[in-house]
């Protein structure tokens, strides 16, 4: 396979970041023979390795930590959540060092070329307010409001990190009311106790 032929089918998937399977799907080679003309390419400074198996396009402008969370989990639904997501609503200005996800799957961590990714399971009837960021779909993400919660939920099984918020600002549209209905729908109790009560402190300082 030459050089060519695979930035082919990398410019047709149109994507920063892709699969090792993706591209043999597309051209019809073996998985070993599309990996040596990708790792061709990565010496060339064409592709860039961020995980077993995962590539990103090294010239296309759209790459980004966030757009490999689709192909890191690829069995699972995922969205960006917790300080990540409140961070990228403007609602926290301090850059988190790792990209917080939330997940149906195990609580786990995965390191990449492109950052730490720190999964966290929520419980499946939970595993909702979340859209394509920006109206792209790159990834998903939580609304604001379900952000916020989601950290409450967190810090419900503690994990005391996600309930301390020595800056929080409100972005223009923030719903306290449709936080509070977040809070009201965590199926635990024990939870949804925990999570209004630290609603009600950091929404009513």
């Amino acid at each position: 396979m030459t050089k060519g032929n695979i930035q082919t089918f990398i410019k047709k998937l149109n994507r920063p970041v892709f699969s090792t399977h993706e591209i043999a799907r597309c051209s019809g080679r073996s998985l070993s023979a599309t990996t040596q003309a990708l790792k061709y390419l990565e010496r060339n400074g064409v592709v860039t390795k961020i995980y077993r198996g995962i590539w990103a396009d090294a010239n296309n402008p759209n790459v980004s930590p966030y757009s490999a969370i689709p192909l890191l989990l690829p069995k699972q639904r995922a969205y960006v959540s917790f300080i990540s997501a409140l961070h990228l609503h403007h609602m926290v200005e301090q850059i988190p060092q790792v990209i917080t996800v939330a997940s149906t799957a195990h609580t786990r961590t995965i390191r990449t070329r492109f950052g730490v990714f720190a999964i966290h399971k929520i419980a499946p009837s939970f595993f909702r307010g979340f859209g394509w960021y920006r109206g792209m779909r790159g990834f998903l993400i939580a609304e604001p409001e379900k952000a916020l919660v989601d950290c409450l939920y967190l810090s419900a099984y503690k994990k005391k990190q996600f309930g301390y918020f020595p800056e929080i600002h409100f972005p223009k549209g923030f719903s306290i009311n449709k936080a509070k209905r977040w809070a009201g729908a965590i199926s635990s109790v024990k939870a949804r106790r925990h999570v209004q009560k630290k609603l009600g402190v950091i929404t009513n300082p």
